[in-house]
């Protein structure tokens, strides 16, 4: 009776073993999962894209030109450099950040869609609104509030 229960309390102690080792294995190496085909890039949390996947992103969505590539380029790496002064900026309240972060990248949507010619610019105008239509029912699930209203 005792080899028994001895030899089941070590079995148990085997199975937890190998059960936090599979789980510390799993939590550690597995890498962050990427948004599903479709969905508009995340830019939170840390994951930003840089200038020149957007770039390229852009080029291919709206065909941009030889021309028109390095002058996204260097748009978007304004914004990026902006976004991280702003993200560094402590005296400023979450509020003001996420005002300030909204007129940037405003300003640089503005930029980008001036460089465009009239097909691209709808696309562009088509791209923003199902980008702020999945950011709504992003936010919403997050939060379980409404997106703010639409003007």
């Amino acid at each position: 009776m005792l080899k028994h229960s001895l030899l089941t309390l070590m079995l148990a102690g085997a199975v937890c073993a190998t059960v936090s080792f599979a789980v510390a294995q799993d939590n550690g190496s597995n890498p962050p999962q990427s948004a599903p085909a479709g969905a508009p890039p995340e830019h939170g949390h840390g994951r930003h894209f840089d200038p020149a996947q957007r770039t390229e992103r852009l080029t291919k969505e709206l065909k941009l030109t030889s021309d028109q590539q390095p002058k996204v380029l260097d748009i978007l790496k304004s914004e990026q450099s902006k976004m991280q002064d702003l993200r560094s900026d402590s005296s400023l309240s979450e509020d003001d950040r996420r005002s300030k972060m909204m007129e940037i990248r405003k300003t640089s949507d503005d930029q980008i869609r001036a460089l465009l010619d009239a097909n691209q610019q709808k696309k562009f105008d088509a791209m923003q609104s199902e980008h702020k239509q999945w950011q709504g029912h992003h936010q919403e699930g997050q939060d379980g509030s409404a997106p703010p209203p639409q003007q």
